[in-house]
């Protein structure tokens, strides 16, 4: 009579078994801090009309800033691919509020790197540069992650979006 050898169960029989069904783990990524800062610093007197300048309200000739951290989870997984230099895309989208106010889109990009599991994206600029027209603007981000700098990768792992800032330009 001939032995036909079964695979090992998918459940544990005894305490002496051992079996991983995770060994990699999952991989994810946070969107946090979406940012606006106007970059000038506070007038000097007598022009000055308070002791706080507002981050949010810029010249068009000022220089300014958006940006957005992304943070991933830690697991071998995630360190993997990190090291192989994930694309980070941020498209800043900036959506005019009123008749004259533009609509612009501004992209900024990073790349992973081996052992950094949280990155700031950054764009920075004025608005004339960025075509921004003196008015006030709604901001939200929209991320890609992936494909990685690699000839390996082809799929791109995640998007992501977030919302809720605002920008005030006007013209100096």
């Amino acid at each position: 009579m001939r032995s036909i050898s079964k695979p090992q169960p998918p459940v544990q029989f005894s305490d002496t078994e051992t079996q991983s069904t995770n060994i990699l783990g999952p991989v994810f990524f946070t969107l946090s801090n979406l940012d606006v800062e106007g970059m000038a610093d506070i007038p000097e007197l007598p022009t000055q009309i308070a002791p706080g300048q507002s981050p949010y309200i810029v010249g068009s000739d000022e220089p300014f800033q958006l940006s957005l951290e992304i943070a991933f989870n830690s697991t071998p997984l995630t360190d993997l691919l990190l090291c192989l230099g994930m694309r980070l895309e941020v498209h800043f989208a900036l959506e005019g509020l009123g008749g004259r106010a533009a609509e612009v889109d501004l992209e900024a990009r990073e790349i992973t790197r081996k052992g950094v599991f949280a990155y700031t994206v950054t764009y920075e600029g004025t608005p004339e540069a960025a075509g921004l027209t003196p008015g006030l603007y709604k901001v939200a981000a929209v991320v890609t992650i992936g494909p990685a700098e690699n000839p390996c990768s082809q799929a791109v792992l995640g998007y992501g979006y977030i919302a809720k800032r605002y920008l005030q330009v006007y013209a100096s």
